[in-house]
């Protein structure tokens, strides 16, 4: 068992834990051989669910805790004081290199939190960025930050710039990815006092492709692979995506039930339409990374179904065997150093 990747789940996190949670945990086991799934959280609560499945037993392992970090906590005390916590135990699997990932449905600022008190940043890694994958028309783009930083400075931008790039080029595969700087203009003068400041560090930056200022209109389109902001437009980007894209896929579908006609042409293009929009459904991508720590943690969506749980498993086999860990560890030590 040696080789396999070993992820730890928090199975009471997020809203439809612990069901979704356990469903993905064991579609993901079925899917790929390689990976066991540690399932945190209450015994009883987790065995329930998962005799309902036919599954390869060891590939699963129980670690009970008897405690829940619910999303009003506020982290550092829930982190503090709930020590037999899902999210605790399985960050704490994670610092002991018992488990390879921990995976979390759960409060987002728990595991923001626990993951740099508990798993601890690597050498050189000012602020460790949240970075989902984000659909566009020429496939995945990585937005970086989108919920860990608001109040990043120059600098910290500038670490994400170079983490996505590693991220991009060694996960989806992306040669020399382009990296541009979300601001309201193409022009290197607009901005406000961040952008500015960041945009000539990112320009002289000879481990980037930097192609300059990047629009929010253009996302969608693909013209970057990883897209540097601060966390507080990050996650207005991100939310205003799920939301559109939620929007369209309800005004097409109740379009094409109008009439007689439109629904036999729904019929006809139902196959097309449905790998086309499934190309754009977020939870195809898995969870957003926290990048820059000693060990992987991600976070998913609180809503997050079996699909999104499984993809982001498979995602974390992905992350360990490209060492993505150490080639950040690398590049963020031997910038250090080289101050």
């Amino acid at each position: 068992m040696s080789d396999m990747v070993k992820v730890a789940l928090d199975a009471m996190g997020g809203d439809n834990a612990p069901k979704e949670i356990v469903k993905g945990a064991v579609e993901a086991i079925q899917t790929e051989k390689k990976i066991k799934v540690y399932l945190v959280g209450k015994e009883d609560a987790i065995r329930r669910e998962l005799s309902a499945y036919q599954y390869p037993e060891d590939q699963v392992e129980i670690v009970h805790a008897s405690e829940v970090i619910e999303t009003a906590e506020p982290p550092v005390n829930a982190i503090r004081n709930k020590k037999d916590s899902s999210i605790v135990k399985g960050l704490n699997l994670v610092k002991a290199g018992e488990c390879d990932a921990f995976v979390s449905a759960g409060s987002s600022g728990a595991v923001l939190v626990g993951g740099q008190v508990i798993v601890g940043r690597s050498k050189g890694v000012e602020r460790p960025p949240l970075a989902p994958l984000i659909p566009t028309e020429k496939g995945a783009s990585l937005l970086i930050d989108c919920g860990a930083n608001v109040d990043a400075r120059p600098s910290h931008l500038l670490q994400f710039a170079k983490m996505g790039s590693i991220y991009m080029e060694n996960i989806m595969g992306v040669k020399n990815p382009r990296v541009a700087i979300v601001n309201i203009g193409a022009e290197e003068e607009k901005g406000n006092a961040l952008v500015k400041e960041t945009f000539p560090l990112l320009k002289e930056c000879k481990d980037i492709n930097f192609i300059g200022s990047i629009e929010a209109r253009d996302i969608p389109a693909g013209q970057a692979d990883v897209i540097v902001c601060e966390a507080f437009v990050g996650n207005v980007i991100l939310k205003l995506y799920e939301g559109v894209g939620a929007t369209l896929i309800k005004k097409v579908k109740a379009g094409m039930m109008t009439s007689l006609r439109s629904k036999i042409g729904a019929l006809l293009v139902k196959p097309a339409l449905k790998q086309t929009l499934k190309a754009f459904d977020l939870e195809e991508y898995g969870g957003a990374p926290l990048l820059g720590l000693r060990g992987l943690v991600v976070k998913t969506h609180g809503s997050s179904k079996a699909v999104e749980v499984k993809n982001t498993i498979l995602q974390c086999m992905t992350f360990k065997e490209q060492d993505i860990i150490g080639k950040i560890r690398t590049s963020m030590a031997a910038a250090k150093d080289g101050e």
